[in-house]
């Protein structure tokens, strides 16, 4: 039997539904909360449970949502990839948990993972009543992955990028792009690790669609949440793996250091590697740890 209650939670973000879904575990008083939201291309039952449950069997609440244009929340186009947006959507979704009563709005904590690990450092940093954040594996600085990616994608993107563009100037529909591949194909993730690691996370019943419009190559390159890092002034978590092919391991280590009280705990293992079996299980305990002696002070 359950120990947690679950239900369906949503919130507006510049006038689109967002949906989410709110764990509550058996307390006798509101509990703090763990706010979770996915990476690049991706929706909120791509394994984000397996942790939720994790926090909230150890009497955590945990809210994990849907950016816009994902999953079961509103928004066209469909898998719009955008910094700024997915931002705004982070601070909606704050100001939606805070609203609620069943949880305690001045024990607030922030999980991302790869893309959205970059995104919970921006969010803290503009945001001082955040009392701890996670970053797994997070997305710290454009120009480093472009480098990690290689010249050669960055050739092949462009023009996508200015396909869609075009489309956009001319009210067409937008010009899409794999998310994932594999490496002779082209696709924003295609290193040898991210077919088969992405796949990994996705249901079997997932309608999810392996595409995203091309302008976020032209958005992409101008996003460093390592410039914010300094800012951040609560506790932070930081996962990284040193054989990580999307994320330039050095860089997450210098963010990490940027941040006034930051842990970081490095892995010998590959971009998706901390979502599964063992590394997952030590992941995922060390992360607990952290959300109690930060959250229940």
């Amino acid at each position: 039997m359950r120990k947690f209650s679950l239900s369906t939670s949503t919130f507006y973000s510049q006038q689109t539904r967002c949906v989410g879904d709110l764990y509550l575990p058996k307390a006798a008083k509101p509990p703090p909360v763990v706010i979770m939201a996915h990476g690049f291309g991706a929706e909120r039952t791509f394994g984000l449970a397996d942790y939720a449950e994790k926090f909230v069997e150890n009497g955590l609440a945990v809210y994990t949502f849907d950016y816009r244009c994902f999953g079961d929340s509103d928004g066209s186009p469909r898998n719009l990839v955008d910094p700024k947006r997915h931002l705004q959507d982070w601070q909606a979704a704050i100001r939606h948990v805070r609203s609620l009563e069943e949880i305690n709005p001045d024990r607030i904590a922030l999980w991302g993972s790869s893309f959205s690990g970059g995104h919970v450092i921006v969010t803290a940093a503009g945001d001082p009543k955040i009392s701890a954040i996670i970053a797994q594996v997070p997305f710290v600085n454009a120009i480093s992955t472009s480098l990690k990616l290689g010249p050669k994608h960055l050739i092949r993107a462009l023009p996508h990028g200015i396909r869609d563009l075009s489309r956009i100037l001319t009210f067409r529909a937008p010009h899409y792009i794999k998310v994932i591949g594999k490496p002779e194909e082209f696709a924003v993730m295609n290193t040898p690790e991210s077919y088969a690691g992405y796949l990994a996370l996705i249901p079997e019943d997932s309608e999810w669609q392996n595409g995203c419009p091309a302008r976020i190559f032209l958005k992409f390159a101008a996003y460093r949440p390592i410039a914010y890092a300094k800012r951040v002034k609560c506790p932070a978590l930081v996962m990284i793996g040193t054989y990580d092919s999307l994320i330039d391991a050095a860089d997450v280590k210098k963010t990490a250091n940027k941040m006034p009280n930051s842990r970081l705990v490095e892995y010998p293992l590959g971009h998706f590697d901390l979502y599964k079996g063992d590394a997952f299980v030590d992941a995922v305990e060390k992360q607990t740890d952290f959300l109690l002696t930060h959250l229940r002070g």
